[in-house]
């Protein structure tokens, strides 16, 4: 098993960055965007690029995890600010350009960082995400599976006070086709290291919420052309949440893409298809 750090860094604009680091410090850089939180990138998978001779840094967006949190249900900051974050900490960490990865919603910042700041990325690898913000999809591109969001929103909601609501994680993963049991033992150790149990923060941890509030506009869709860095584009077959037609569309879109579609997979990377995942961002 690979070792890791637990670190912090501090962007330019004084945002703090919660930050994991697997590997030698040396090797090149990995950056792994949280989605939203650092827990969204399974260990197996932080381990297989490491033991694959590169670096690897998982950190969390803002407002969840060990990064700055300052009000979860109304940022202040939009996804470009969450892309400048990237590309800060990508520079902090090395002078070279960077693996950049996005997994779900962190996907978008990952896409609009690697538009916005081609200095600071020499690869691009996107996971279970799609080419436009959260909201309205366009019309060519599938949206979530209908009876799986009925189902989701019928899911009562639970005390996020009481570590008890990590069996809502559970029951919503297995809706969108993921395993119970992994999402339940990642949904604690997010609990756990939330900053605390106060009302916004733990469903901000657990469930993404802060993308509901961030400005995500302009469309980046229509730059995506623009990329000329290796790109990878990995989609669960099974996924109900962004359809496996969303990640065929970018790497349609993208000139430089290959995609990869895991057959067995829906939203999470299952740890079975670990080394697959981490052999296709190594060949990069």
């Amino acid at each position: 098993m690979v070792g890791s750090t637990v670190g912090s860094f501090r962007t330019p604009e004084g945002v703090t960055l919660g930050v994991e680091h697997f590997g030698d410090a040396a090797a090149p850089l990995v950056l792994l965007v949280g989605g939203t939180t650092m827990l969204s990138w399974p260990d197996s998978l932080c381990e297989a690029l490491a033991r694959g001779g590169r670096r690897v840094v998982r950190y969390d967006l803002r407002d969840v995890g060990a990064s700055t949190s300052v009000d979860p249900g109304n940022p202040a900051y939009t996804l470009r600010d969450l892309a400048a974050d990237a590309a800060a900490l990508a520079r902090g960490l090395d002078e070279r350009p960077a693996h950049l990865a996005g997994i779900g919603v962190s996907g978008m910042v990952a896409q609009v960082a690697a538009l916005d700041h081609p200095e600071s990325f020499a690869a691009l690898t996107l996971v279970g995400t799609r080419p436009v913000a959260p909201g309205p999809v366009d019309d060519d591109l599938p949206d979530h599976d209908a009876e799986m969001m009925q189902r989701r929103f019928a899911l009562p909601m639970p005390d996020w006070s009481d570590r008890a609501a990590v069996e809502f994680a559970a029951a919503a993963a297995e809706l969108r086709g993921d395993d119970p049991g992994t999402a339940r033992a990642t949904a604690e150790r997010i609990f756990d290291r939330a900053p605390s149990t106060e009302p916004g923060v733990q469903p901000a941890n657990q469930l993404n919420l802060v993308f509901a509030g961030l400005d995500c506009t302009p469309r980046w869709r229509e730059r995506l052309p623009e990329l000329r860095i290796p790109t990878l584009v990995v989609h669960g077959r099974r996924d109900r949440f962004f359809p496996v037609g969303n990640g065929e569309a970018l790497a349609r879109e993208i000139p430089t893409a290959r995609l990869l579609v895991l057959e067995q997979a829906a939203t999470a990377i299952p740890d079975a298809a670990a080394d697959e995942v981490a052999a296709a961002m190594l060949a990069l």
